[in-house]
């Protein structure tokens, strides 16, 4: 699978494809949380075994997005503050390495790449290709580091995030996803073009504690 890519549209087998294709309808809130995954009507729907839908469901669970419970199956994962948490201190932790050994090899094509998906952020309404073009920007900071085991995990994490803003928010300009955080991408962006690698950091850190406050503090209104 290609890692800068969110929602995983290179497939090797069937497998893959149903992945593929369960993990966008979870990630646009088609497939709601806590939803059953009925192995048999997913197969009938692809026409296809169980083996492979089994095998999909499987892949999505190391993802976080499905959760199998015994004599019941499998069921879209639920959401909670708590695990927002997790996967936003994961991230700052994570990124904060990935960054810190990127940036000596970013090169002007990565940087005006970066460039180039801030521009397309500043326009883009549909929240669920806002937090892929989110997760496109990092990664292409990113993979200078050269670590595809982190940015494999780095991917998992984002796919989550993904699920939180679905869930909880309707257009980026909600929580002002298209003026502050896209400041704060800057920012990170123009620190990087310099190599300086400690404001970098220190901006990346802030920009992730500030978005984990907002998801978490939306959810547990939207839950209270």
């Amino acid at each position: 699978m290609d890692d800068s890519n969110l929602f995983g549209t290179q497939t090797k087998t069937t497998a893959d494809t149903i992945a593929n294709s369960l993990r966008e309808e979870i990630l646009r809130g088609e497939l709601e949380v806590s939803q059953g995954l009925r192995q048999d009507k997913i197969a009938r729907k692809y026409g296809v075994s169980p083996i492979p839908v089994r095998e999909a469901l499987f892949q999505l669970a190391e993802e976080g997005l499905v959760a199998f419970f015994p004599n019941r199956g499998a069921f879209v994962s639920p959401l909670s503050a708590t695990e927002l948490f997790e996967i936003y201190a994961m991230r700052t932790a994570l990124e904060l390495l990935a960054l810190e050994h990127a940036i000596p090899n970013l090169t002007e094509a990565s940087l005006a790449r970066a460039e180039s998906l801030i521009a397309q952020m500043d326009s883009e309404k549909d929240i669920c290709n806002w937090g892929e073009l989110n997760w496109e920007f990092h990664a292409t900071l990113y993979q200078p580091a050269d670590m595809p085991r982190l940015m494999r995990t780095l991917r998992r994490l984002h796919v989550n995030v993904i699920r939180y803003m679905v869930s909880n928010v309707l257009d980026p300009d909600e929580i002002e996803y298209s003026s502050h955080n896209q400041s704060e991408h800057r920012q990170i962006l123009a620190a990087c073009r310099r190599r300086d690698v400690e404001i970098a950091s220190i901006l990346l850190r802030r920009h992730l504690d500030i978005s984990s406050k907002v998801l978490v503090h939306f959810l547990e209104d939207k839950k209270g």
